[in-house]
């Protein structure tokens, strides 16, 4: 064998890892990036789930505490919100008021002995409350998901893959500011 054909044979090697590297990089940050869809789809789902309660436990509450008309209006307004959102960002902060008007509702019933013992109300509430706590658990696991996605994307050399394939980074499921303050416990 002469020089030429080894170095041949050098740069064919060469370009066929980098090849093989590039293709297994991508596939990587498809699988990344379809991982994080299906997290963001199951909050979704359960987004979804929790929209569909509020109607009914809405109408439970109704019933009990007709005089509640701002706290349930305020519901009423945040799911239709909620439901209508059009980005993720959107989605993100209207369930997030969602929550705190839920949070609102749910404080009512403290105040009405016979709303809390009525069977319906505590199986809504009850279902609502599990809901909420997937909802919790999804949204963790979603944002593992942008975290693995986000360093795949921004570490070297995968990054200059992601950024020929036109990779774009996610943004984390944030509590709002007003979520993190520390709540007032008076006795």
């Amino acid at each position: 064998m002469n020089l030429g054909t080894i170095i041949l044979i050098v740069v064919l090697i060469v370009v066929l890892v980098l090849i093989f590297y590039v293709i297994g990089t991508y596939n990587s940050l498809v699988s990344i990036r379809n991982r994080l869809k299906d997290s963001w789809a199951q909050i979704e789902v359960l987004l979804k789930r929790r929209a569909d309660l509020i109607p009914n436990l809405v109408e439970t509450v109704k019933g009990y505490a007709s005089h509640e008309k701002e706290t349930l209006n305020a519901v009423v307004e945040a799911r239709t919100k909620a439901i209508s959102a059009k980005t993720k960002d959107e989605e993100i902060k209207s369930n997030s008021e969602l929550s705190n008007a839920l949070g609102r509702l749910l404080a009512i019933s403290e105040s009405y002995p016979d709303l809390k013992a009525n069977e319906n109300f505590l199986h809504l509430q009850t279902q609502l409350q599990d809901t909420e706590d997937k909802i919790s658990y999804s949204r963790q696991a979603y944002n593992d998901a942008v975290l693995i996605y986000k360093n795949k994307i921004e570490m070297f050399p995968s990054n200059v893959i992601a950024s020929i394939f036109n990779f774009k980074p996610e943004q984390f499921f944030l509590a709002e500011e007003k979520d993190k303050e520390v709540p007032k416990v008076q006795f």
